[in-house]
């Protein structure tokens, strides 16, 4: 078979097993974007049907589920995307009474790793490297987790970073790496990767934050889901911290312990 049409009633049920595991709604007009994006899944298994594949995924292939999850879903970051947030982690830290303090950051939907080190980029030139500070980097997809730890990305996406950071932070290939650069090993290191999915319960261990990055994620869950994972999120926000999702989301009828500052930025009173 040259290439594997999924039905409308494997549609619904693969909708049905990505919200289950992922809480990602899949909006009713994605079909084209299943097909484009595990056709090619399916051709590598010898799956003939998608029903024969979810049996699959659905009858305890925890390895297959992981790598759906991963194919559909949508990975769009950049270094410094929505930079207004980053000058509120700056004036954030910058404000701060005890400087001294031990700061921590959560990107919690990181991508393939341009969020959490630009995050770091920001706290290295404003505490420096003595200083207590740390990123935690999440996310549901473990194939962009381990893109994210190589700290290594091409040279074209670099057209973001401002001058200043990228004079600093970024080391520039050379030879055979010609055409990409590096986080240094001074921001990378600060940053530690781990394998979350939001929709299960949060560890006990994950520990406590200033400020936790929720950002254009939102949008692929319905209200319901929204509020179960702001609502385990909000315990994990220090007194005066912040919760910043994208520009074009909000909390509105999802929360009411956090004050709306400036738009898709809220603090913890």
């Amino acid at each position: 078979m040259s290439e594997h049409l999924i039905t409308r009633n494997e549609f619904e049920q693969l909708r049905r097993v990505l919200y289950q595991q992922a809480g990602i709604s899949l909006a009713d007009n994605k079909q084209t974007l299943v097909t484009g994006r595990l056709a090619k899944r399916l051709r590598e298994t010898g799956h003939p049907t998608y029903t024969s594949y979810l049996r699959e995924v659905v009858g305890g292939n925890g390895r297959e589920l992981q790598i759906m999850v991963d194919l559909l879903s949508t990975n769009e970051t950049s270094f410094f995307r929505e930079p207004k947030h980053f000058d509120l982690l700056r004036d954030y830290v910058q404000s701060r009474q005890n400087r001294s303090a031990p700061l921590s950051a959560w990107s919690a939907a990181c991508s393939s790793g341009e969020e959490p080190y630009t995050i770091a980029m920001v706290l290295m030139n404003a505490l420096g490297s003595a200083a207590p500070w740390d990123v935690l980097a999440t996310d549901i997809s473990t194939r962009v987790l381990a893109r994210a730890q190589t700290a290594h990305y091409s040279l074209e996406r670099s057209r973001t970073i401002p001058t200043e950071y990228l004079k600093k932070f970024c080391l520039k290939g050379v030879r055979e790496e010609a055409g990409t650069f590096l986080i240094t090993p001074e921001v990378a290191e600060r940053v530690r990767f781990r394998h979350l999915n939001l929709i299960e319960p949060i560890p006990d261990n994950i520990g406590s934050f200033d400020v936790i990055f929720l950002r254009n994620v939102m949008i692929y869950f319905d209200m319901e889901t929204k509020r179960k994972i702001v609502g385990a999120l909000v315990p994990r926000i220090k007194r005066g911290g912040y919760l910043l999702v994208g520009h074009s989301e909000t909390l509105n009828g999802v929360t009411d312990q956090l004050v709306a500052e400036r738009p898709s930025s809220y603090r913890k009173p």
